[in-house]
């Protein structure tokens, strides 16, 4: 019996492996500032270990499942396949062979994933997390409104757990969701603004009871310790300093635009690395924006595409908080890649519901 394959279904197996080649040589290859976290995670030098925070999970998670033992490339053999199965999930959109910009963006999202979390990472725990919430919106086998509420739950409780800035999504987002019923001439520019301003009233207020706001204990505290640092070339330095509330709204919005629309990275044309995410992350932004518009304008179609778009572009915005460098936010935009990929594709994954 002949064994027949979709081309679009070769297209996703061939990239894979192409890229699993990647993984496994990326040990070899990269500089050592690439494994600076997996380092720490490995070895842990100074006892993090525990049940709180993203290290100390991050720890006990590799621990528990032995990895810490095996040698880097090896892991990269295991944890790369995980990572592409997720998505092959999810679902192969039947065009994935044609060459079209976005499914080249997504052909070097491939690749960014074999680069950064082909090792021990705390992206692939954010990335296994993320997972479960583009499979459980997928699904759409609960009412809309009890996805709503256990999406919400689930982000607080990583927050809580992990990462406190994924506790702040559902604000942001239920936030935005409220905005967008008003009826603005640029419905998705003036969504993305008022959550912004959320953002920021939500950094000012922590200002008020704590004495600092969020870009200070989070950006500028990381970035304060290695200004002499070759490793940290791609910094994001607000043009004002953000210990004052005036300071820290220019801060969240230039940290912003920074992040999502990166123009002023292509100043660093000798590295040939930030130069290519500063494409991929226009173009990216530009199609997620589009796309997102059509998402609000038959809000009662694409509810759950809507929902996954609000979680998104929530994450997006609280990215230009807690940013120190486009480096790291380029990995933790591979840590939420399911929901890129589902964002990219929702149409086909409509249909084929269907």
């Amino acid at each position: 019996m002949q064994l027949l394959i979709k081309k679009s279904t070769a297209a996703f197996l061939l990239i894979a492996a192409a890229n699993l080649v990647v993984a496994f040589l990326a040990f070899f290859v990269l500089p050592p500032k690439f494994f600076y976290d997996s380092a720490i995670i490995i070895y842990d030098k100074y006892n993090e270990i525990g049940y709180f925070g993203s290290y100390p999970l991050t720890i006990l998670f590799y621990k528990i499942i032995g990895f810490r033992y095996l040698p880097f490339p090896i892991i990269a053999l295991i944890q790369y396949p995980v990572l592409i199965y997720i998505l092959y999930k999810i679902g192969i959109p039947s065009n994935f062979e044609k060459l079209n910009i976005k499914n080249i963006l997504v052909y070097l999202g491939f690749f960014m994933i074999a680069i950064f979390i082909s090792m021990p990472s705390k992206e692939f725990i954010t990335y296994l997390f993320i997972a479960v919430i583009v499979l459980f919106c997928r699904n759409e086998r609960f009412s809309f409104q009890k996805t709503i509420l256990i999406t919400a739950l689930l982000l607080i409780v990583f927050g809580a757990l992990y990462r406190p800035y994924f506790a702040l999504i559902p604000i942001v987002g239920g936030g935005m969701y409220l905005v967008s019923f008003i009826n603005f001439k640029n419905k998705t520019v003036s969504t993305i603004f008022y959550g912004l301003l959320i953002a920021v009233f939500l950094s000012l207020t922590y200002g008020i009871l704590k004495g600092k706001y969020f870009s200070e204990i989070s950006r500028e505290m990381v970035n304060s310790t290695r200004l002499v640092s070759g490793d940290a070339n791609s910094m994001i330095t607000s043009p004002v300093k953000t210990d004052t509330w005036y300071g820290e709204i220019v801060g969240i919005f230039y940290g912003f635009f920074t992040v999502n629309l990166p123009l002023n990275g292509l100043k660093y044309i000798l590295s040939p690395q930030i130069i290519i995410f500063v494409i991929w992350q226009l173009l990216l932004f530009y199609i997620l924006l589009v796309r997102f518009s059509k998402c609000l304008k038959d809000r009662k179609k694409y509810r759950y595409e809507l929902l996954i778009m609000f979680i998104l572009f929530s994450f997006f915005i609280l990215q230009g908080v807690f940013e120190p460098d486009l480096g790291s936010a380029t990995r933790h935009k591979i840590g939420i890649f399911p929901l890129i990929y589902f964002a990219l594709y929702y149409e086909y994954f409509r249909k084929e519901l269907q």
